[in-house]
């Protein structure tokens, strides 16, 4: 696999997380069977998606990781706020804003 198509699995993997999240408070501790079942197969999936960028050969399983958990964090904000209608704080932006640099910066010194 080449490398683009590793990264682009990656943002695959990275925009399936906020929404398992989500998926899994609609099941309300899965007493809700349908949000529940949404949330455990796209857990699975963004598991097995994030394995094959995670290959050393491809972007490797640290920098994978934390781009998915920056992403997924991110991604999670802004469905609260469009969803949920929590407030969006400075400070929260600028935190938010730290992921997003962080993002940048671990994909520019991966190569």
């Amino acid at each position: 696999m080449d490398l683009f198509m590793a990264w682009v699995i990656l943002l695959v993997a990275s925009v399936i997380e906020p929404i398992w999240v989500t998926c899994l408070d609609k099941s309300e501790n899965f007493k809700k069977k349908g949000w529940g079942a949404a949330a455990l197969i796209l857990v699975l999936l963004c598991l097995y998606l994030l394995s094959i960028p995670s290959n050393p050969e491809n972007i490797g399983p640290g920098v994978s990781y934390s781009i998915l958990a920056g992403i997924g964090a991110a991604g999670i904000v802004l469905i609260g706020r469009v969803l949920y209608k929590e407030k969006l704080t400075a400070r929260k932006l600028l935190f938010i804003a730290m992921i997003v640099v962080g993002i940048i910066g671990v994909r520019m010194i991966s190569g």
